[in-house]
C-alpha cells in the first residue's frame, strides 16, 4: 500500500484522484477504493460511529483508534471486539490509552506473537465480544444488498463519507423496527 503523499502518478484514477488502490486479499485484484469504517453497540447491534477514509496500509487501525476515542466515556469500563488485523501492539496501546479494553482476536502466526495476553483472554466478556464481532458484517452486508455502498456512485472522500452515513443510518432505523418488535408488551 502507498499512501496519499507517496503515491505515484499511475497509481491515481483517471475518474477519482482521492480514491487509492486497494487489495481486499491476495487473491483479488487491487482496485481504487475508499474503506469505510463502522463502530457498533454489542448489545442490540446499532451503528453508534461511521467513517470513511482513504485506503491505505494502517488506516484501518487508526481510524478505529479515534472512533473509539470520540465514543469513549471517561471513567465508564468499554471493550472492543476485532479481527486479527487489529491485533497490534499500536492499536492494543491506542485503546487502553483511551480506556477501552482491546478483545481482538489472536493473530499467534505473526512474528513476536499476539500483542493481546492471558490477562486479556481469560475473561468471560472476552469470548462474548469474539461472538459479537462478527454482528459488523450485517450492516456492511446490508448497505452493500439494500442500500447504494455496494458500488459507490460518487466521487470524493467527502461525498463518499456522507454517503456511508446515510446508509448506515438506514440501516439503524430498520434495525430499530426489528428491536421494537421483539420488546415485550407491558401490561
Amino acid at each position: 500500500m502507498r499512501g496519499a503523499d507517496s503515491c505515484s502518478e499511475s497509481l491515481l484514477s483517471t475518474s477519482d484522484p482521492q480514491s487509492r488502490l486497494y487489495r481486499k486479499s491476495h487473491a483479488a485484484p487491487a482496485l481504487p477504493s475508499y474503506l469505510g469504517h463502522v463502530l457498533t453497540d454489542n448489545r442490540h447491534g446499532l451503528v453508534v460511529n461511521v467513517q470513511a477514509s482513504l485506503s491505505e496500509g494502517t488506516a484501518e487501525r487508526e481510524v478505529a483508534a479515534q472512533m473509539l476515542a470520540d465514543v469513549a466515556t471517561p471513567g465508564q469500563p468499554a471493550t472492543v471486539g476485532a479481527d486479527k488485523a487489529y491485533d497490534t501492539k499500536g492499536f492494543v496501546k491506542a485503546c487502553r490509552a483511551i480506556g477501552v479494553t482491546p478483545h481482538v482476536a489472536q493473530n499467534t502466526n505473526r512474528i513476536g506473537g499476539s500483542a493481546i495476553d492471558g490477562r486479556t483472554t481469560r475473561h468471560a466478556g472476552y469470548a462474548v465480544s469474539q461472538r459479537k464481532r462478527k454482528c459488523i458484517e450485517q450492516c456492511f452486508g446490508w448497505g452493500k444488498v439494500i442500500g447504494p455502498i455496494g458500488q459507490v456512485m460518487v466521487q470524493g472522500l467527502d461525498r463518499v463519507d456522507q454517503l456511508l452515513t446515510l446508509t448506515m443510518a438506514a440501516y439503524n432505523l430498520t434495525r430499530l423496527r426489528t428491536l421494537a418488535q421483539l420488546r415485550p408488551q407491558s401490561a
